[in-house]
């Protein structure tokens, strides 16, 4: 059974897997699949999703009205997503942003383009442990792989993410981490630090619960 983190009448959060595609494959479920099977009492409405490479922090609504709402919270970009990644390469730049439009490109990969449509803007701290390179992202936009070609750009692949030249590893090293909203004039917050991979171990979330508080980084405003 999935990892339920959260629970309530509108919404729940559920610590995807990594490894778990969103939707079903011809010889897997998928998240909503297997909600489906564990709770046939529910409905579950899907708000946004996660690469299969990905763990973490997932919306799943719990019925129609609160299903629009998510999305135009999304689209209105007043949801706050923070994800944590891992490469064995070190980037052209410590942080900053990447910035760009997304295009299809081959063999189902996609790619970042000097143009507007599309827009995908990723900001980004990182830091170096263990000999990898830690990176702390906020993802403005929700465009489909734009963390993992952002992370490309700047020379510096996910580990274990060999769709976009990263080196083979136990998993894809890309979690969803935290997310914070406003709903019903109430703030909700949530953090879920990975705890599945060779990588993800304990000093991990030690490192990355003391380098990388919000209270202390700076992110620039706006898209």
């Amino acid at each position: 059974m999935l990892d339920i983190v959260f629970r309530c009448d509108d919404f729940w959060l559920v610590n995807k897997p990594a490894g778990m595609s969103f939707h079903g494959e011809s010889d897997t479920l998928g998240v909503i699949q297997t909600l489906k099977r564990d709770y046939p009492s529910h409905v579950f409405y899907p708000v946004h999703r996660l690469d299969k490479i990905t763990s973490g922090l997932l919306v799943v609504a719990l019925h129609h009205e609160a299903a629009v709402t998510f999305g135009h919270m999304f689209e209105q970009h007043l949801i706050e997503k923070r994800y944590v990644a891992i490469s064995n390469r070190k980037p052209k730049k410590k942080q900053g942003a990447v910035r760009g439009g997304m295009a299809p490109s081959r063999r189902g990969q996609w790619k970042l383009t000097k143009g507007l449509e599309n827009l995908a803007v990723t900001q980004f701290f990182s830091a170096a442990f263990e000999g990898k390179r830690v990176f702390f992202l906020r993802p403005l936009t929700g465009k489909t792989h734009q963390i993992r070609v952002a992370l490309k750009s700047v020379g510096a692949p996910i580990l274990g993410d060999e769709r976009y030249g990263g080196e083979p590893s136990d998993r894809g090293y890309l979690h969803a981490y935290f997310l914070y909203f406003m709903w019903q004039g109430v703030k909700q917050e949530f953090r879920c630090s990975p705890n599945v991979g060779e990588h993800f171990s304990s000093a991990f979330c030690e490192f990355l619960e003391s380098n990388f508080q919000e209270t202390s980084l700076k992110w620039p405003s706006g898209l």
